[in-house]
């Protein structure tokens, strides 16, 4: 399991206040905090070793023990990839190394926090799937768009809708051996957890691309994919967050695929086929 570091840092907000204080000592000092004994790490939070291992809990880990070795394994491989924040005025050749940097983290730390073992059932269930929706709103909404578009072209049903109520009114004809894919980034998106609801009632199975931590949709997913993204001040807040969701979104579409390939590759040769004549030139 990778991905400590971020899984802290997006956990922030979902923990207990002294859970808090030992997660932000962990990202300010980490160099220290995975040389420290779990007795010394609560001293140096003003908290107790009872707190430090619900911390750890919390972010997916056994104890301190397992996070330790995580974290430090992350410290001595650390990714190459630096950007810094893009300010008004910055050069062309700054913007364009900084975005592209950004990007690049963003995929990077999306395949960190991977969870092989939920990605197993999420293609296993799309693989069975009489019909596939997919939802989200705003930039997410784009998201669901290309991947109802790539989930089509291996003849799979699927349905993707971006207007709050139209998700509503299709959400209500799911039933049991459909799935549904809901992108949220924050998990909090109001529109997005009511489509949320009508998918759980209606017997299908949810999967929620969130951020990593117990958001709201993410507690109400059959299955949870977690993405993540690194939003400097003057780049738009969906810019990094769409990153990683098209790359979870790839992803899957491969896996299935790869594992479906005598079946959909009749669909993917007439798709392929098909597109070619669109170009310019063919006959």
């Amino acid at each position: 399991m990778a991905g400590c570091y971020i899984r802290i840092k997006e956990s922030l907000q979902f923990l207990a206040p002294k859970e808090q204080k030992v997660a932000q000592f962990i990202l300010d000092f980490p160099e220290d905090a995975v040389n420290m004994s779990i007795n010394d790490l609560a001293q140096s939070c003003a908290t107790s070793n009872a707190s430090v291992v619900r911390l750890c809990k919390s972010v997916g880990y056994s104890g301190f023990k397992e996070l330790g070795k995580v974290l430090s394994e992350e410290l001595k491989q650390q990714s190459p990839i630096v950007y810094e924040e893009i300010r008004p005025g910055d050069s062309l050749q700054a913007i364009v190394k900084n975005v592209s940097m950004s990007n690049m983290k963003a995929i990077e730390s999306t395949y960190s926090l991977l969870d092989l073992e939920q990605l197993e059932h999420a293609v296993g269930a799309l693989c069975k799937a009489n019909r596939i929706d997919f939802y989200g709103v705003g930039s997410s909404g784009l998201v669901a768009k290309d991947a109802s578009n790539k989930f089509s072209r291996i003849n799979k049903l699927t349905i993707s809708n971006t207007d709050p109520h139209d998700q509503i009114l299709s959400a209500t004809s799911l039933k049991c051996g459909d799935v549904s894919i809901l992108f949220s980034y924050s998990g909090e998106t109001r529109d997005t957890l009511e489509t949320a609801q009508i998918v759980k009632s209606s017997g299908a199975t949810l999967i929620t691309i969130t951020k990593f931590g117990k958001t709201s949709l993410s507690e109400m997913a059959d299955i949870r994919l977690f993405t993540s993204s690194s939003e400097a001040m003057i780049r738009s807040g969906p810019m990094g967050s769409r990153i990683g969701q098209l790359t979870m979104v790839d992803i899957l579409y491969t896996a299935v695929s790869s594992r479906m390939y005598d079946q959909v590759k009749p669909y993917l040769d007439k798709t392929r086929m098909l597109a070619q004549r669109k170009h310019a030139g063919s006959k």
